[in-house]
């Protein structure tokens, strides 16, 4: 059935203020995802302060057009869905975290990161980058090797003088 004007017209202001209200967005395709599937993918969104949309591509497509998004908009040929944050990182990350569970069904086909387009292999890029807690550990530990090495480097040199 075809939406009315009037109903085009609302649907595509959300779709703005979707865009404005958030710093990624993930393209998903999700033909043949069970409800249930998608009902547990929807509460672990929800639960990080994620959306989920299910959108109409030529009305989203006038919605990106309206916010000016820099690079070339990543091909949608199936039903396409946004899953989409304040976060940066956060969108990404759980929807391959969840397509990893659901390969045939869901998966990630491109999206807008940091206000321009990405196409599928960097949106990929950048969902296995690790969790902020997890990258200030490592950098944590970086410094701290070379300090320890030192340490012992000194302590064996204090015990070949003392011997």
């Amino acid at each position: 059935m075809a939406l009315k004007k009037a109903k085009k017209a609302e649907l595509i202001d959300s779709y703005g203020e979707a865009l404005k209200a958030s710093k990624s967005a993930v393209y998903v395709k999700f033909k043949g995802l069970p409800v249930k599937d998608t009902m547990e993918l929807r509460s672990s969104l929800f639960g990080e302060k994620i959306n989920y949309t299910v959108v109409k591509k030529t009305l989203w497509n006038r919605a990106v057009d309206a916010a000016k998004i820099k690079g070339e908009k990543p091909e949608v040929i199936d039903e396409l869905a946004v899953v989409w944050g304040d976060d940066l990182l956060a969108p990404a990350r759980l929807s391959y975290e969840f397509g990893k569970t659901h390969k045939e069904t869901f998966g990630i086909l491109g999206g807008i990161f940091d206000g321009s387009f990405k196409n599928a292999q960097e949106m990929m890029a950048i969902a296995t980058i690790p969790p902020r807690e997890v990258l200030l550990s490592q950098l944590a530990y970086l410094l701290k090797s070379p300090m320890q090495k030192i340490a012992i480097a000194v302590n064996e040199v204090a015990k070949q003088k003392s011997a």
